[in-house]
């Protein structure tokens, strides 16, 4: 899979998650969720949504 395809937007996952658009924001501000922020925009590795998704299981 190329690198961009593996970088999810704001939306797309919040969609990937089933959860709305502000609630990542919030989660991005409380340091709740792994992102990066890049030409000021924030980005997030799907791989690193799973592993963040399944440490919240435990």
């Amino acid at each position: 899979m190329i690198e961009s395809q593996q970088l999810m937007t704001i939306d797309e996952v919040a969609q990937y998650l089933r959860v709305k658009r502000r609630t990542i924001y919030e989660w991005v501000k409380n340091h709740r969720i792994p992102a990066i922020k890049t030409v000021g925009q924030w980005r997030f590795k799907r791989e690193k949504i799973d592993a963040w998704l399944d440490s919240q299981q435990e």
